[in-house]
């Protein structure tokens, strides 16, 4: 009976290799008490698979690839992003912006430029001459909130189009007043300080809007808006920071005389 039945142990170990490795494999060696005798079980059964027949359809290529299945089952590792890689990333990202901002319609891209200098002057004007002017401050404040209703009423010529992506809902319209009502309670303010940090409060929820909480504007209006709102909020903050200082000095200087 054994040289009878050596030809059919000879076909099952054959035909059916993963099926065996996957058993004693993955499964088995997890299970029990007695993981080492599983584990050289699993191995002598391939062992004895080697010299048996092959079919013509197996190579040995496919059979290694086989038993790297069969026993390597930890989970892969994800490859971490060298510097180099997240540095040229960020540099297509940057160069994709610029793209896009050169692609901006020459007039919105002149004129949304131009309108950045009241807030650039007033700043660079107190910082060369050494000297905080209230009225100038104040200025730039009121043309802060002019500019931030004219940016929130954009969203009401966006949406208004029958064809425009923007539907003139309540998320839409209303989102649109916010940026206005924030303006006016800086005006409404007395203080420079206050008022421009509620400037950029305004910009900033306004910015959120337009980029991603409401439908969105082309991609070169995107930029363009990244691009305007960086410089006035940064020239609000160093109006604010020329005030404190100037507030600074004379404080100093009337102890001097006051000793």
């Amino acid at each position: 009976e054994k040289p009878s039945m050596f030809p059919l142990i000879q076909r099952c170990c054959f035909h059916t290799p993963f099926k065996l490795q996957k058993l004693t494999g993955p499964r088995l060696l997890l299970r029990g008490k007695s993981r080492t005798t599983w584990s050289s079980l699993g191995l002598q059964l391939q062992r004895g698979m080697c010299p048996l027949s092959r079919s013509p359809s197996l190579n040995p290529t496919s059979v290694y690839a086989t038993k790297l299945q069969a026993f390597h089952t930890s989970l892969p590792f994800f490859k971490k992003k060298t510097p180099k890689e997240s540095e040229t990333k960020d540099l297509g990202v940057f160069q994709r912006s610029m793209e896009s901002l050169k692609d901006s319609p020459k007039p919105a891209l002149y004129l949304s430029l131009a309108g950045l200098i009241p807030f650039v002057s007033v700043p660079l004007l107190m910082a060369t001459q050494g000297t905080y002017y209230p009225e100038l401050a104040f200025s730039q404040v009121m043309y802060g909130a002019v500019t931030v209703s004219f940016i929130g009423g954009m969203r009401w010529g966006f949406a208004l189009p029958e064809n425009s992506p923007a539907k003139p809902d309540w998320m839409n319209l209303a989102n649109s007043t916010v940026p206005a009502i924030l303006a006016c309670q800086a005006l409404l303010l007395k203080d420079v300080t206050p008022g421009a940090i509620m400037l950029v409060i305004a910009l900033g929820i306004a910015l959120h809007y337009d980029l991603s909480l409401l439908p969105t504007y082309p991609r070169w209006f995107k930029v363009l808006r990244v691009v305007g709102t960086v410089v006035m909020v940064l020239s609000l903050l160093a109006t604010a920071a020329l005030k404190t200082i100037s507030e600074e000095q004379l404080s100093n200087t009337g102890t001097k005389w006051q000793n």
